[in-house]
């Protein structure tokens, strides 16, 4: 039973009860980024626990924090648990200081959830639960010596001043100077070990410097981007995205480093015979060019969650067809290496006439760790949420009735065709523009279909046809322009786009969830 305080407590030492706990668990972090180091280096608490939140999360908040944050919502996710852990840890500091062994409890509960997200992660180790357990332990530690001296400093400088030194009793100087030491000494080695313990880790781990070196075959074929596929515009989105400025939405906290060398892809379920292959078998095979538009099933109508790349890959039929999928098998479940799954139809990987790939390369070099070194899936007409798996490592042949992928249970389609949509790029929402001629210009997209016609309408006027830039396929965006007579004041720019099918783009407005949104985007232009 522990030794409660009691008397007049200054605000003071309340704080500084605060800073014990908060001290106390940067040790337990920085003991279990330590361990994670030396026996699993997937059981950081702090991955861990932020990889459940995002699992865990409502659909409406993911969407609000993609919206807000865009590319850095990880990041903000990650600031966030840092001053929840704060805020957490400086609450069980004055727990233990006024209550003890409450402070104590309260880390022994952070260390239990911290176990519990670990261990029920995907392709976790066998001794991934140590470090969170042992960092708990130092944490619980560290705590409890902290409390006492910080309890010892304060019944110190309650006793009468005759009282002070005799008998070899502590003088509160002394005991102010055990506390500080203690606790900067905790503080310091915390976050020294604790940022190192990190920063080797993924140092260590990283192929950043394999996939630097990796050098891919010569693609069979190549794409032949004809004269005119791109306009020369200034402010008009690039034919082809750079890799730095590529969307990237997924549900990986950390970027999965893998290397290539022990890579393995597993194709089973209804199949006649399971497969694997290494990454050297699959360069093996035919590697063809592809250039394929993604769109996130996040892009809000006007967004920039859509890019366009040239691929280097292999199509997903052939590695299927060394498997034999069963003939009542219709939807195949794609695995990434942190555990996330897609379900793609089974029709649309094995169609002669779609391009579905394993992908190896983007824009020249291999994949980017970040979009998915060293293999992800690219299908085009397919929302990324339903068949973009990056990390690839498994493909389950199975049927929609069976199995479910990660995003379905939370609230989004099993299957999602991408809605075709238009961009405005140019002018730029929020910049006025000066009055005269000026090119209206963006981009239109409908994957494995393709864009037949853009038209703009200006206020309430009649809708007026864009030009369109040559086509490299049915699988890429176009960009289109029109010169506009701009007059002076605001003005509301809309656009709308036909496919080749002879559909019109959708009008009627439609929210992300759950297969995408649908609208015509209407710009307010200010002309001066």
């Amino acid at each position: 039973m522990g030794t409660h305080v009691t008397g007049r407590r200054p605000r003071r030492f309340l704080a500084l009860a605060a800073f014990a706990g908060a001290a106390s668990a940067a040790v337990f972090l920085a003991v279990a980024e330590l361990l994670a180091l030396l026996v699993a280096r997937d059981a950081s608490p702090i991955l861990a626990v932020g990889s459940f939140v995002i699992d865990i999360v409502p659909q409406p908040l993911k969407e609000l924090a993609i919206s807000l944050f865009g590319e850095f919502d990880k990041i903000a996710l990650l600031a966030g648990l840092g001053l929840a852990v704060l805020i957490a840890s400086s609450i069980a500091g004055v727990l233990q200081f006024l209550r003890p062994p409450l402070g104590v409890v309260a880390l022994g509960v952070a260390g239990a959830l911290s176990v519990a997200a670990i261990v029920t992660r995907a392709g976790v180790t066998p001794l991934a639960f140590l470090p969170p357990v042992i960092g708990a332990f130092a944490g619980s530690i560290v705590l409890i010596i902290l409390c006492r001296r910080l309890r010892d400093w304060q019944r110190s400088t309650s006793r009468p001043q005759a009282a002070m030194g005799a008998s070899g009793d502590p003088r509160p100087g002394m005991d102010r100077r055990r506390f500080f030491v203690l606790a900067g000494v905790a503080s310091a080695s915390a976050v020294l070990v604790g940022i190192t313990a990190r920063a080797v880790s993924m140092a260590t781990s990283s192929v950043e410097a394999v996939r630097r070196a990796l050098r891919l075959p010569a693609a069979r074929s190549t794409v032949t981007v004809p004269a005119g596929a791109e306009l020369d515009i200034p402010g008009i989105t690039p034919l082809f995205t750079p890799n730095a400025d590529f969307y990237r939405v997924d549900t990986a906290l950390t970027v999965p480093a893998v290397d290539p060398g022990t890579w393995r892809l597993v194709v089973d379920g209804m199949v006649d015979r399971r497969v694997e292959l290494g990454f050297d078998d699959l360069l093996a095979m035919d590697l063809d060019e592809y250039a394929i538009t993604l769109t996130c099933v996040s892009n809000v109508v006007g967004g920039e969650l859509v890019g366009n790349a040239i691929w280097l890959g292999v199509p997903v039929r052939d590695v299927l067809r060394l498997a034999g999928p069963r003939s009542d098998a219709d939807m195949v479940l794609s695995r990434s290496v942190d555990g996330y799954t897609a379900s793609t139809p089974l029709s649309a990987l094995t169609d002669d006439t779609l391009d579905a790939i394993l992908a190896v390369g983007m824009n020249g070099e291999p994949l980017p760790l970040e979009h998915g070194f060293p293999v992800r899936m690219v299908v085009p007409g397919l929302y990324g949420y339903v068949s973009a798996t990056k990390w690839l490592t498994e493909l389950e042949v199975t049927t929609f009735a069976k199995d479910e992928a990660y995003w379905t249970p939370r609230g989004y389609s099993a299957q999602a065709p991408i809605k075709f949509s238009s961009r405005i790029d140019t002018p730029k929402i929020g910049k006025s523009v000066p009055a005269g001629r000026i090119p209206i210009a963006g981009v239109a997209w409908a994957q494995s279909v393709g864009i037949e016609a853009v038209e703009v309408r200006i206020d309430d006027g009649d809708w007026q046809p864009a030009t369109l830039s040559i086509p490299i396929n049915t699988d890429t965006w176009v960009q289109w322009f029109m010169e506009w007579d701009a007059t002076a004041g605001t003005h509301y720019v809309s656009v709308r786009a036909t496919n080749k099918n002879g559909e019109l783009q959708l009008e009627e407005t439609s929210p992300i969830a759950p297969n995408g949104s649908s609208g015509w985007q209407r710009a307010l232009i200010s002309v001066t």
